[in-house]
């Protein structure tokens, strides 16, 4: 059996489909072909195995599936739900004396490699379980992937409570666990900067000993053109840093959001980044790769999440599941490489989505002086929040 599909994983897809069918993995090639872009794990794997099922039932004859969007959005794989809980002291110096950072997670992975990872093979008359979760282990990590702080605390305690179970189907979303853990640990260092008095940017400096990261910060405070203490009507403006996994690309974010009292509307305006990804190869596929994590995080941060009730996926159009549009894109965006010719290669891929959200959070609490804690920050939540 020959399959062409868009998934990300060929090799895996092929060993899910052998098992389903119950072929030997060599009678199977899975021949990969463009399609749509899905940043982790979306309906590929399903539509292939739908294919491959129909094509076992009519010998010789080509078989097309294309799952329609809603069909997509109401059964493709989600990124799972998580929870994060933050608490921490000040010394008199006005410096983090205490640390505690616990998060609550699923795996963030159930790509195939199994018959049990894909729809088909779960709905077939004599079905086939799905895997048991797992959590992945660090450094890489899953809902831990940048729990741990890359600050310099005298006392840290980091737990993550692995949940086995979801209600929903879930799998990998891009960045992991990171995109959650970075907002959560960001946003933190703002409502603690405010406790101690301290601008946020020069916060951070004061609890971080590595020389990279220091260099990140300054860059991007040094081009948004960073102030203590500036303000402009309905404007807030946001600092975010972190270390992808702490041991891929530094990338550091300033924003400006403009916030309309009156609707609760939020739009980032503009975003400075700086980055360090080693020595630099393509200059501009990295500007690209930063450029595209902020407007793809600001979509997350704002507008996307998915719904559902007892039974069904609810949010399965572009309506009922919004993202950023043209209208809300950023009237400027720039990204500042610091080359290190001659260090080692750094991924740069997923640097930006944990960074940009907290940059984005940040700049709204600053300009409605409310912190929001829940994701999305939608137009909605933040109006909620003015009013009450």
């Amino acid at each position: 059996m020959t399959v062409w599909s868009h998934t990300q994983g060929v090799y895996p897809d092929r060993q899910a489909i052998a098992d389903m069918l119950r072929m030997p993995s060599a009678s199977i090639r899975v021949i990969h072909v463009e399609g749509s872009g899905c940043y982790g794990h979306n309906g590929a794997d399903d539509a292939a195995a739908d294919a491959a099922m129909i094509a076992r039932a009519l010998p010789g004859v080509p078989v097309r599936v294309q799952w329609t969007r809603e069909q997509e959005h109401a059964w493709e794989p989600y990124g799972p739900a998580m929870v994060t809980r933050l608490k921490a002291s000040l010394d008199a110096a006005g410096k983090i004396a205490d640390w505690n950072f616990e998060v609550f997670s699923n795996t963030h992975s159930m790509r195939p490699g199994g018959a049990g990872c894909l729809l088909a093979a779960q709905h077939m008359a004599q079905p086939v379980a799905v895997p048991p979760a797992k959590p992945i282990p660090l450094p890489e990590g899953g809902g831990d992937r940048n729990a741990i702080p890359i600050y310099t605390f005298p006392n840290a305690h980091v737990v993550h409570h692995f949940i086995p179970t979801m209600p929903i189907r879930i799998s990998a979303m891009r960045a992991l666990g990171a995109y959650h853990n970075v907002f959560s640990i960001e946003s933190f260092m703002d409502e603690l900067a405010a406790l101690a008095g301290v601008d946020p940017v020069e916060f951070r400096l004061n609890h971080l000993d590595d020389p990279r990261g220091r260099d990140v910060i300054e860059k991007a405070a040094q081009g948004f053109g960073w102030r203590k203490g500036q303000a402009a009507s309905d404007r807030g403006f946001g600092f975010a840093f972190a270390r992808y996994k702490n041991l891929a690309a530094y990338c550091a974010i300033a924003s400006e959001v403009e916030v309309n009292r009156e609707t609760g509307r939020a739009r980032l305006v503009r975003a400075v980044a700086a980055v360090d990804s080693g020595q630099v190869v393509n200059p501009d596929g990295l500007i690209n790769q930063i450029e595209g994590a902020i407007i793809q995080s600001t979509s997350w941060t704002l507008y996307e999440s998915v719904t559902f009730d007892a039974t069904r996926i609810t949010s399965i159009d572009w309506q009922t599941y919004p993202i950023l549009r043209f209208d809300a894109v950023p009237e400027s965006i720039e990204v500042h490489i610091i080359n290190r010719p001659g260090k080692p290669f750094l991924g740069s891929g997923e640097t930006g989505q944990g960074p940009a959200a907290a940059s984005v959070a940040n700049a709204i609490a600053n300009a409605t002086g409310i912190r929001l804690r829940d994701l999305p920050l939608t137009r909605k939540r933040i109006k909620d929040a003015i009013d009450s």
